[in-house]
């Protein structure tokens, strides 16, 4: 078999590993401590201030949400339940008896109220749900009430998203910081404390189980139901190198990586040790973005003709490369989700170089050139830049690409200067589909132009409009058929160009047990055997 002597060597490897663990002699090994290597290390804890993957995990690690999503796409209670007035207008939410923050005070509505308060200023739909609200209060101790001041049925779904911006309650002292500042201290009531004394920028996060956490009595289900912890500790260890990380896992130095490179994946697949599996089953879609300010973007008809030149196809074999963690997809909301309905063949990226060479000539494009990002340190987007110019410049654009680190694209993805003055005419990046899965909460699906729209800046009122039609809408018929304009529309219009899915495996070893799927990755449910 030609991976064997690969196997063998990161076996020998893993041997000789123990003393290079950043944890090593650090932590006691326990039968009850489960080790864990993350997608990045983890060095911003404020999980409502940015919408890093990471810290949204940390998240549910410490933090609880008044509501949860289950596996049917259905929000369920968990801190609370909640009753809606036969108007519509009017949701009380009350929280379950014996409720604790990890300091021991009890939670109030008051901090709930707080939480909701900041979260709503930093999250796309919290702040499209604030404004159809009249007032937002506690009633005593335990009742929140929401008042609507218009129809805006999508309450309970916003306060259930799992991703991107999830609804994280926290003590009122905590929550009235400063939605633009970082918040300073980290208590949570969820199944999980923070070891704040144990905490290593960059290095380790330590996570002890909340002794006097009450979890729900149904079956877990996404972050729904019970969110029973059967270890004591979790501890994320940073490990950047990929084959380090695997000859850990290999050596039984760790027990988890969160995402396995799927170029190593045959070595993982051979040991009977240790299992493989896709977590977060709904994957994620990648995508490009163009820049509506500027040639030559700023005309429709180009935008549609550089959407035909793009391939899925090309794009995904290029990023991802196994077909078995790709598919095409033309779906705005992620194949195999309730609003997914596949548009016209004609207005998805299909790669057609012909018909996008005569589109473009119709259109008589001058030639402007193309600037186009490339971020070269990431490997989740750096071949889809160069799969996207290959194709561009066969059409017939004058395609300037760009080499620059990631941190520089995020720079410059925010000026809106002109291209030949440090702006840009196109981007690519990634999503998990729950963060695009409705027209509410899918940042890039705004239309609010160069003042408050997201990078790209289309100013297009009727999409606007549109999204707030679905918000109102009563059933989930008229959802769909509203959703489906919007994506009729935004193709149409190229608000930004999808490239397909994708999923991550996971891989754990063989005293890891109930592995819970989730769009985030959880560690309650799973179990560790010694």
């Amino acid at each position: 078999m030609p991976v064997a002597p690969n196997f063998r060597r990161a076996l020998l490897a893993a041997g000789a590993l123990a003393a290079l663990l950043p944890f090593a002699g650090i932590q006691p090994a326990g039968a009850q401590e489960v080790r864990a290597v993350m997608h990045s290390a983890i060095r911003i804890l404020d999980p409502i201030i940015t919408t890093a993957h990471i810290t949204r995990n940390h998240g549910y690690m410490i933090y609880d949400t008044l509501l949860g999503m289950d596996e049917n796409y259905q929000p369920q209670p968990q801190m609370a339940e909640w009753e809606v007035s036969e108007d519509g207008l009017v949701y009380r939410f009350t929280l379950r008896e014996g409720l604790t923050w990890h300091d021991g005070t009890p939670v109030t509505a008051a901090d709930c109220v707080a939480s909701l308060e900041r979260w709503a200023e930093r999250d796309l739909g919290g702040q499209m749900l604030m404004e159809h609200t009249q007032s937002l209060e506690a009633e005593g101790d335990d009742v929140i009430v929401l008042t609507l001041s218009e129809p805006f049925t999508y309450v309970a779904e916003l306060l259930a998203k799992p991703s991107s911006v999830p609804a994280f309650m926290m003590p009122a002292r905590i929550a009235a910081t400063p939605a633009s500042e970082a918040i300073e201290e980290h208590v949570g009531s969820g199944p999980f404390r923070f070891m704040v004394d144990e905490f290593q920028p960059g290095v380790q996060a330590v996570y002890e189980k909340f002794e006097a956490y009450v979890p729900r009595e149904e079956p877990a289900s996404w972050t729904a139901g019970g969110k029973v912890v059967n270890v004591d500790r979790v501890v994320w260890v940073a490990m950047p190198d990929a084959q380090t990380s695997m000859n850990a896992l290999m050596g039984g130095e760790i027990d988890f990586i969160e995402q396995v490179p799927l170029d190593l994946l045959p070595i993982l697949e051979t040991n009977p040790e240790l299992t493989v599996s896709v977590v977060n089953e709904l994957g994620g879609q990648t995508m490009g973005r163009m820049n509506f300010l500027h040639p030559p973007f700023d005309d429709p008809a180009i935008r549609r003709a550089a959407l035909t030149a793009l391939s899925q196809e090309e794009t995904l074999a290029a990023f991802i490369g196994n077909p078995d963690y790709y598919n095409v997809c033309g779906s705005f909301y992620g194949c195999g989700t309730p609003l997914a309905t596949e548009p016209d063949p004609s207005l998805i990226a299909s790669g057609d170089t012909e018909r996008a060479r005569a589109m473009l000539e119709e259109a008589g494009y001058d030639g402007t050139p193309v600037v186009l990002l490339q971020p070269t340190d990431v490997a989740t987007v750096s071949a889809q830049p160069v799969v996207a110019a290959q194709s561009l410049r066969a059409a017939g654009f004058n395609v300037d690409m760009q080499p620059m680190d990631w941190q520089s694209v995020v720079t410059r993805r925010a000026s809106q200067e002109l291209p030949a003055n440090g702006g840009w005419n196109m981007f690519f990046t990634n999503w998990v589909v729950p963060e695009i899965w409705n027209p509410v909460v899918n940042p890039m699906l705004g239309g609010a132009g160069r003042e408050d729209g997201w990078f790209g800046w289309p100013d297009d009122a009727a999409l606007d409009d549109m999204r707030r039609e679905f918000a109102a809408a009563e059933t989930d018929e008229a959802r769909l058929e509203i959703a489906t304009r919007i994506q009729t529309h935004a193709l149409e219009n190229v608000i930004y160009v999808p490239l397909g899915e994708y999923r991550s495996p996971s891989a754990w070893t063989s005293a890891i047990g109930n592995v819970l799927p989730s769009p985030a990755p959880v560690f309650w449910n799973l179990t560790k055997s010694q």
